[in-house]
């Protein structure tokens, strides 16, 4: 059985278990719990030398490591629906997408960033908010004029079906609303995240939903 090492709120994770649940696979989950440290335990630093969530391990043991790459392995292997789209300028503006969340927003606010804002720098409570709130304004501003002006963005990110590019976009949903950001300037973005969020892999991949949840 592949199993997924993850953590419930871990933006990376949650895009791993959209792709395999759009993908109809079956999969065990092992928490790994980063607000404890166990991240940085030396059974998981084996598997991720980073110390980072996720890790996918296959059936022969291998392991494959960082979100965007474990969606486009699991893309490659399980071809059928696919994350991405035939045609190579599609595929490139899915990934630029993809990537502007992943690559540009996610990595200024995710846990560990937020841990040092606080433990190393001083920063109070309030400081903390105002960063991640800036980072989600700048990010999303710039994601929703790319969206909303590009006839290839329809029900979804681009076109009819999920891909690579909503995966990434609704955990950063999810953590902007959990942060209790204003995303009343992202129409495109909030449409495209409900339509999303009626599907059920999308459903079952929420953090509410994992059985490390509290």
């Amino acid at each position: 059985m592949t199993t997924l090492y993850g953590y419930f709120r871990s933006s990376a994770a949650y895009r791993v278990r959209i792709a395999l649940n759009l993908k109809g696979l079956d999969y065990d989950q092992v928490p790994v719990n980063l607000v404890k440290g166990e991240q940085r335990g030396g059974e998981h630093l084996t598997r991720n030398p980073q110390g980072m969530v996720p890790s996918l391990v296959l059936d022969d043991s291998s392991v494959v490591n960082q979100s965007l790459a474990i969606c486009e392995y699991l893309d490659e292997v399980h071809p059928k629906p696919a994350l991405l789209p035939a045609d190579a300028l599609a595929r490139a503006r899915v990934r630029a997408l993809a990537l502007s969340v992943a690559c540009e927003i996610h990595p200024l606010n995710n846990l560990r960033v937020l841990k040092y804002l606080v433990s190393e720098l001083g920063v109070d409570e309030a400081a903390k908010l105002a960063w991640y709130r800036h980072w989600i304004t700048e990010g999303f501003a710039a994601l929703e004029a790319t969206l909303s002006t590009d006839p290839s963005s329809s029900d979804f990110c681009h076109g009819d079906t999920p891909t690579l590019a909503d995966i990434c976009l609704i955990p950063q949903v999810y953590n902007a609303e959990r942060f209790e950001c204003d995303l009343s300037a992202y129409p495109t973005i909030q449409r495209i995240a409900a339509n999303c969020r009626s599907l059920p892999a999308f459903e079952k991949a929420a953090p509410g939903a994992q059985p490390d949840a509290n």
